[in-house]
């Protein structure tokens, strides 16, 4: 029996903790693993214990901020990050997985916060149908590693 990969386990647990978000828009998962083992995981979605945008909003979804984003939500990789530091963990030298490449936004938060790897699925500008990942772009510029998931 061929044992999966480590990379398809945490970009399928990404995958399915993307249908827990509450955003009506979009739905993305962060894993954010170190030495084989998982650190954290995240969602897009608003800040805990406020509200659920698919319930309050379940039609149009949340307001849109001036640059046509959630103005609500926080990214998945934003809340995987989060709770990870506010738990006392260390992700220096960490990689994260994404089902949506990383904004420019969570691009600069990953680097600051010293991941070293960024594996995403799917791709943000696509998405967005802007002319490029300006947080791959990013993220490479400035010696982050960045790979896009292709399972084997």
């Amino acid at each position: 029996m061929q044992k999966p990969a480590f990379d398809d386990i945490f970009m399928d647990l990404a995958v399915n903790l993307a249908k827990r978000s509450h955003c009506v828009k979009a739905q993305v998962g962060a894993v954010l693993t170190k030495d084989t083992r998982i650190i954290s995981i995240g969602y897009n979605g608003p800040p805990a214990e406020t509200h659920n945008c698919d319930v309050e909003f379940p039609v149009e979804g949340c307001e849109r901020d001036s640059k046509g984003s959630c103005s609500l939500a926080l990214h998945a990789e934003q809340n995987a990050i989060l709770y990870a530091v506010k738990n006392g963990s260390s992700i220096e030298g960490s990689t994260i997985y994404v089902t949506l490449s990383p904004c420019i936004a969570c691009a600069r938060v990953i680097f600051t916060m010293k991941v070293a790897k960024v594996v995403y699925l799917n791709s943000y500008a696509e998405y967005k149908g802007i002319p490029k990942d300006e947080g791959v772009e990013f993220l490479k510029k400035f010696g982050v590693e960045v790979v896009r998931y292709k399972k084997d």
